[in-house]
């Protein structure tokens, strides 16, 4: 660049018109090419300085996918620690609750005591703590702790025929199986083994 009367360089200013503003026709393409093509040490440092834009571009792909993958890492993490918490916490108040619901079974759950478990048990539940067992399901050995077995001719499948102590669930992780009573179908007397006899 040719330096201006006070030392610094004068700037470039490259003519890209398609129509020249003199003579208003159309400038040809191939000669406007020519005109812009740079010597070939200056392409060589471009395609170098493009090789050198991709290769950090593809940096920053990869550490903002890593960013997004441990964001969310940590988040699973917190939402499970905050869930352990809370599970540890209301483990500790199941034997409160029984104590509640055998107060209750046994009408003396009145007055102010009768409003205190009314809104510890509605604080729970607010928690995402919920009970199950009911008297005649299904019984399932994944939800359900069997401390008595019968057999029963009223039934057709295992049964929970008495709930002896609530289960509690917090979401789909079960904080302590229901005990209950199973009956199973058949004879209210176990059958006799006809091996004994020979």
């Amino acid at each position: 660049m040719p330096p201006r009367e006070n030392g610094q360089e004068q700037p470039v200013i490259r003519d890209n018109r398609k129509i020249d503003p003199e003579t208003g026709q159309v400038r040809d393409a191939s000669a406007a090419e020519q005109a812009a093509e740079q010597p070939p040490a200056a392409a060589a440092a471009n395609g170098e300085l493009e090789a050198q834009l991709a290769e950090r571009t593809a940096d920053l792909q990869r550490l903002q996918a890593e960013y997004v993958n441990y964001r969310r890492r940590v988040e699973r993490d917190r939402a499970a620690v905050r869930e352990q918490a809370v599970a540890g916490a209301l483990a500790d108040l199941l034997p409160v609750l029984d104590d509640i619901g055998r107060a209750r079974d046994h009408g003396e759950l009145t007055g102010g005591f009768a409003k205190v478990a009314e809104s510890l048990e509605s604080a729970l539940t607010k928690l995402g703590l919920s009970s199950f067992g009911q008297k005649g399901e299904p019984f399932d050995p994944t939800v359900h702790e069997a401390l008595m077995h019968s057999y029963s001719s009223e039934v057709t499948e295992p049964t929970a025929i008495e709930v002896l102590q609530p289960g509690y669930r917090l979401g789909d992780r079960v904080l302590r199986p229901a005990r209950v009573a199973v009956a199973e179908p058949g004879d209210a007397t176990p059958a006799s083994n006809d091996d004994d006899e020979n």
